[in-house]
């Protein structure tokens, strides 16, 4: 098993730091075209989910982002440090009477792009994981 880390500061413009993250494991780790487009969309979701509601934009408060790689699968894990959320509680976004909003459609992507998507540490922790075929 690998593991690469970083740690960022919740501003927005980071995110621009996570995509090369993603860019650098694509190369290093030969990850295919429409993984990575899956890793890429999820994994980014999850860090704009974290400088925003997790760390409510608060530059002094960070956002750890790892990888593992395993022989079969990849795993990202991001961590805020904000007090969390209950996970169980969210909205359905393809209800009806959420079908229009524009927001509430972030962890829904992530568990449609992810083989597997786990909260923990009161929702300030989560982990994405990517079957490697």
């Amino acid at each position: 098993m690998q593991k690469i880390q970083i740690k960022i500061p919740s501003l927005m413009e980071n995110i621009r730091i996570v995509e090369s993250f993603i860019d650098n494991a694509k190369e290093k780790f030969n990850i295919n075209d429409d993984l990575y487009g899956n890793i890429m969309i999820a994994v980014t979701e999850s860090v704009n989910n974290a400088i925003q509601h997790g760390n409510k934009h608060d530059k002094n408060k960070n956002v750890n982002l790892s990888l593992d790689v395993f022989e079969d699968k990849i795993k990202f894990t991001i961590e805020d440090e904000g007090i969390g959320f209950d996970y169980k509680l969210l909205p359905d976004p393809t209800s009806p009477e959420n079908i229009e909003k524009v927001n509430g459609r972030g962890i829904f992507l992530m568990q449609q792009l992810s083989d597997k998507l786990d909260f923990s540490d009161d929702g300030k922790k989560v982990e994405l994981e990517f079957k490697m075929l």
